[in-house]
């Protein structure tokens, strides 16, 4: 969605439809289906100066989709000038969403409304 935000897949029918399909910010937590190998970005995620700002969440231990998802689709967003945090985490696995764990991972909440705040999408904590 965060990259692909300009192709439409059906003829507008009102004005809604024609109105900017770009989010203003992206999540990607344990992201998938990013590269093609270890160095190369699916040609299927048009990263570009107008992708959203985004933040990347991934263990290093997520063996579904591996950590080299995340670190070239960083890598591209970074060389495309697009605001980018990253957090890697050496365990959490694969689809740890928002349960609580043992791990340090469970606190990627807590960053993500961190740069939420950042990038003005949120209140800083002085605005409340």
């Amino acid at each position: 969605v965060s990259t692909n935000f300009k192709r439409r897949i059906y003829a507008p029918v009102d004005d809604a439809d024609k109105q900017s399909s770009r989010p203003d910010f992206a999540l990607a937590i344990y992201p998938g289906h990013l590269a093609t190998d270890r160095d190369t970005l699916n040609p299927n995620v048009p990263v570009s100066h107008e992708t959203p700002p985004t933040f990347v969440l991934q263990a290093e231990d997520d063996y579904v989709d591996g950590v080299d998802q995340a670190l070239v689709y960083y890598t591209a967003l970074k060389k495309a000038g697009v605001p980018t945090e990253m957090h890697l985490y050496a365990h959490g696995g694969h689809a740890f969403g928002l349960r609580p764990t043992a791990n340090p991972i469970t606190r990627w909440p807590a960053l993500a409304q961190t740069w939420m705040r950042t990038i003005g999408m949120l209140p800083s904590d002085g605005d409340k």
